[in-house]
């Protein structure tokens, strides 16, 4: 006779076969929402909700071709604000419903049959994967939102996407502001001038110091300073354009921020390039959106102080290969100031500048879109429109291709104190042609600072910087014809020459008179 005191009985062996059928319908609600009403409930549930679910997929596969055909409204569409804050409502809606389809899931597998030890395990696993399903939709729903808020503020919108010449011009500001600051005051200010047709990037750095700077005559500032932005104590900076519209608001009725569109003009009138967009960004931001990309990767050739000026050095970022630098450390490299120049800073930021570039990948954007957008947040102002995010992103990607061509603005080249303005414009127009060049080999042989001389070409891939104390040889004459306030001898523009000696020295925001590096070349490399 066989023994059967530990062999279940019908009951319980029904009472199992109801719990494995409700584990699975839960498992196939979370899988696929409505599947359990499909099979063991209200099948028209079911089947609205897998055809809702079909449909939605069918949108993102089409979303997915479409971008491959015609990407330009793809990432228009995802980089508009108004896109993601409905998204937050329709990620609600599906997680309100998606939540009420676990539930009733734990409905049509008629827990009532269960033992009560497994109803009551089963019941309780049911509620927290509805609540999970909910509360998720309800966190993607805000993150949706908070990501269209971002969009919104970001690509307002209100630059210009007509080329210059073929050339767009971008103008990228470093806002220098905190507690101990009055105002915001651009602390890096360069000029990323990109041809339309193939990305090779030309960029132009300003010191901050500048100073006489011009305002075009349609500004209305010029009015003010029909002769430049100049004071006799050398206060009249160029980082201190921001602060003058920002005085002066009534002058730029419908501006959304004056400060920005004054420093813009002075950036144009000096290096007689217009400008499609800008972008201010505070440096205090720049920790976060580093350390969201990963932290940056260079070699770091002269040993640079964390701390100084006011408080004391409290560490150092050494010299080495392949240093990699998280935001709080990047940000240092980018702005310290103690026993440095402006002029060794401004090649210390276009480094990271140039680090970012040529490390910032679409794989990395995709999985730290979040993190990055977080640190989005702290940008101050850009205009460009969401339309043109495709566009410029293009212009990045053949960008990152070539090597960048880099000019520096500082001594011998030109003294901050007493510029020549015409040597700047001049310079521009040679390194642009220079660049152009490179792509059009017909143009080369009668280029001027294509011809190979040193200095005529400095590209980032190399040293990540200019040698500024070598690119006027060939890119950069002072002497060129017609140029007004220009000379006849070249050596004049390298700083050799007498009439180039300035009548106010380089000088910081305090007048302080700062020391010369005419060798910066070394500072930093981008490998």
């Amino acid at each position: 006779m066989t023994d059967t005191a530990d062999s279940p009985t019908v009951a319980q062996r029904s009472e199992r076969v109801v719990l494995r059928r409700g584990i699975g319908y839960l498992v196939g609600s979370i899988l696929v929402p409505g599947s359990a009403q499909l099979v063991g409930g209200n099948r028209r549930v079911g089947v609205v909700a897998l055809r809702v679910i079909g449909a939605l997929l069918g949108l993102v596969i089409v979303l997915g071709l479409v971008s491959l055909v015609w990407r330009t409204p793809a990432v228009t569409l995802l980089a508009s604000g108004w896109f993601w804050k409905r998204m937050q409502w329709v990620l609600i809606v599906l997680g309100v419903c998606w939540a009420a389809l676990v539930l009733d899931a734990w409905r049509v597998a008629r827990p009532m049959g269960m033992a009560p030890r497994s109803r009551l395990g089963f019941g309780i696993g049911a509620l927290l994967l509805a609540m999970a399903v909910f509360f998720g939709s309800l966190g993607l729903g805000s993150m949706a939102r908070a990501q269209g808020d971002l969009l919104s503020k970001v690509f307002a919108g209100g630059g210009s996407r007509k080329a210059t010449a073929g050339r767009i011009n971008v103008l990228l500001l470093g806002g220098d502001a905190g507690a101990d600051r009055t105002g915001l005051r651009p602390d890096s200010i360069t000029v990323a001038s990109i041809s339309e047709q193939t990305g090779r990037t030309v960029l132009f750095s300003l010191p901050r110091n500048l100073e006489d700077v011009d305002f075009p005559p349609s500004s209305p500032l010029h009015k003010l300073y029909p002769h430049g932005y100049s004071c006799p104590d050398h206060s009249c900076l160029l980082n201190a354009v921001y602060m003058l519209g920002q005085d002066h608001k009534d002058l730029y009725p419908g501006v959304a921020d004056p400060g920005v569109q004054a420093t813009k003009e002075a950036v144009e009138q000096t290096l007689g390039l217009s400008m499609n967009y800008y972008a201010m960004i505070d440096l205090q931001g720049f920790i976060s959106l580093i350390d969201a990309v990963g932290g940056i990767t260079l070699d770091v050739n002269k040993r640079v102080p964390i701390g100084g000026g006011t408080s004391k050095v409290f560490g150092y970022i050494e010299v080495g290969k392949n240093k990699h630098l998280d935001g709080y450390h990047a940000l240092w490299f980018a702005r310290s100031r103690h026993g440095s120049t402006d002029y060794e800073r401004m090649i210390r930021q276009k480094c990271v500048m140039n680090a970012m570039l040529n490390q910032l990948n679409p794989a990395t954007v995709v999985v730290k879109f979040n993190d990055i957008a977080h640190a989005g947040q702290q940008i101050a102002a850009t205009d460009v429109p969401a339309s043109e995010v495709n566009r410029l992103m293009t212009l990045a990607t053949k960008a990152k291709a070539k090597p960048i061509s880099s000019v520096s603005f500082t001594p011998p080249l030109i003294y901050p104190g007493n510029p020549k303005l015409a040597v700047i414009r001049q310079t521009v127009k040679q390194r642009i042609s220079a660049s152009e060049a490179l792509d059009d080999p017909s143009r080369r042989s009668s280029t001027p600072g294509s011809s190979g001389t040193s200095g005529s070409t400095n590209t980032s891939g190399s040293d990540g910087s200019t040698d500024t104390s070598k690119s006027t040889g060939a890119a950069g004459p002072s002497g060129s014809a017609g140029e007004p306030g220009s000379s006849s001898s070249p050596t004049t523009a390298a700083g050799s020459g007498s009439s180039a000696k300035p009548t106010a020295p380089a000088s910081d925001d305090n007048g302080t008179p700062q020391p010369q590096n005419d060798d910066l070349s070394q500072v930093c490399a981008v490998s």
